[in-house]
């Protein structure tokens, strides 16, 4: 393979730097919309605040790592990454 060549998935023939962003994105969006939503609740009825808190700040973080990854996906297709 030469230093020029680009690695594929195999299955979506998308470059692997990309596809590894929209699996980044779902595994995000999976966990802030599942399993976070389930302990913050699960915290809050056990009346543990300190908890909560921590839940909520990892949320937060998360929302924050989507938000670039989406930015570069955006930017990905916007210069036309995609078109042959």
């Amino acid at each position: 393979m030469s230093s020029n060549s680009v690695n594929m998935h195999e299955s979506t023939k998308l470059e692997n730097s990309t596809f590894n962003i929209m699996t980044a994105l779902d595994k995000e969006a999976m966990f802030l919309f599942s399993t976070a939503e389930t302990h913050i609740s699960d915290v809050e009825k056990d009346n543990r605040q300190h908890l909560v808190e921590i839940w909520n700040n990892t949320s937060v973080m998360k929302i924050g790592r989507r938000q670039m990854l989406r930015e570069d996906l955006a930017r990905e297709v916007n210069g036309e990454k995609f078109r042959q």
